[in-house]
């Protein structure tokens, strides 16, 4: 045991992490409560669903731009500042969701005010600032921390997949722009501000690769192939598998009540994941991850009847967001810590971006042919080729 994993942990340091858990929490639930209220939405409104999957590729792409931003912003500044105005733009934006009548309001408030907001306060950010606060646990604290985006998807999913109907898809849009900012003046008194990070970054440099330097590397380009399906899968699968499910026969209390419980197993996935790859590194996990997947899509793809399809959820939801906490673990055993944020929030982009596409082509699939068959198809294919990538990687010593 290294004398950082034996070291007490302070008690700053676990002030960050429940902090951290907290605007993943409110932010994950948040992210994915569009997938509860689709269907609702279409009906009213009579816009095809590839409309919410365009607005959801949207906010995939501002977010994950957002996310690099946010990475460059953290190495340099107070992670107290980039993690507020984060929550306050996202309050905001999730907030006004509540008022849309027009498909523009719709990728405005939500592709855009939203996606910056929530791109800010994100895995990136949380991510670095908790691996600074626990140098010698990086996987488990990470593990932990990024946890709280799967329990916000357990907890808030299911209470307003409980309460939709009562209270209509409008009011789940208020209640979540409120959360979000009663969340702020929380953050100024558990995270550190300027002064204390400079002090930080003073007391310890930090030394690693610059950008073009891990550009150049094996290593970063097969990391950028692994996290581009994972993302493509993840918000595949977020964004229709509550329609999906309605449309193969499942009520949609049951339908939102297992999108929630695809959470309590993804936080199973991502705290495992986490604590193992302290003792093994990354790799392992991640590979893991991708051969479930390959399981269940390839089940989806052949049985579509309400056991697969709860079966597909289930399975599914432990591998999703796995790598959310690895990243981190990637970058800093490959490239280093001096630019760990920049690096991380690129890879993190990458990996939203091709969420976008897949939340879009998931939509669009559907509009043309009236299922999903074909984009379970190409996501299985898909998933292959990440887990081709993951095993050609090899562990870098940290």
């Amino acid at each position: 045991m290294s004398p950082a994993e034996s070291s007490p942990i302070s008690r700053a340091a676990w002030i960050i992490l429940a902090a951290g858990f907290l605007v993943l929490f409110v932010g994950g639930g948040s992210r994915f409560a569009i997938g509860l209220t689709l269907k609702p939405m279409v009906d009213e409104f009579g816009w095809p669903r590839s409309q919410i999957g365009l607005t959801v590729g949207v906010f995939q792409i501002v977010s994950a731009v957002c996310m690099f931003i946010a990475g460059r912003m953290v190495d340099r500044m107070s992670h107290r500042l980039v993690l507020g105005w984060g929550l306050v733009a996202s309050g905001i934006g999730i907030g006004a969701m509540s008022l849309v009548s027009q498909p523009w309001h719709a990728m405005l408030l939500f592709g855009i005010v939203f996606a910056i907001g929530n791109g800010v306060a994100s895995t990136t950010t949380v991510g670095v600032m908790v691996t600074r606060a626990f140098p010698g646990r990086t996987g488990l604290a990470n593990g932990f921390v990024t946890s709280g985006t799967s329990m916000g998807q357990l907890v808030m999913i299911a209470i307003l997949a409980a309460v939709l109907v009562q209270i209509g898809w409008r009011s789940v849009f208020l209640s979540l722009g409120v959360l979000h900012v009663v969340l702020v003046p929380l953050l100024l008194f558990g995270i550190p501000g300027a002064r204390e990070a400079q002090q930080r970054r003073a007391a310890a440099p930090l030394e690693g690769m610059s950008l073009r330097e891990a550009t150049k590397t094996r290593t970063f380009w097969l990391l950028l192939v692994v996290y581009g399906i994972c993302g493509f899968d993840d918000f595949f699968v977020a964004t229709h598998v509550v329609a999906f499910a309605q449309d193969r026969g499942v009520n949609a209390f049951l339908a939102g009540n297992l999108f929630a419980a695809m959470g309590l197993t993804a936080w199973i996935g991502v705290v495992a994941a986490g604590a193992w790859s302290d003792r093994v590194g990354p790799v392992r996990g991640t590979a893991w991850s991708f051969a479930a997947r390959i399981a269940v899509f390839g089940l989806i793809v052949v049985d579509q009847s309400v056991w697969s399809v709860a079966i597909f959820a289930l399975v599914f939801g432990a591998t999703f967001f796995v790598t959310a906490p690895l990243t981190v673990l990637f970058v800093r055993d490959s490239f280093g810590l001096k630019n760990l944020g920049a690096l991380t929030g690129l890879i993190t982009m990458v990996h939203h971006i091709c969420g976008g596409l897949g939340a879009w082509l998931g939509g669009r699939i559907f509009d043309e042919t009236g299922d999903y068959r074909i984009a379970f198809i190409t996501a299985f294919v898909a998933s292959i080729g990440a887990l081709a990538a993951t095993l050609a990687m090899r562990r870098q010593p940290a």
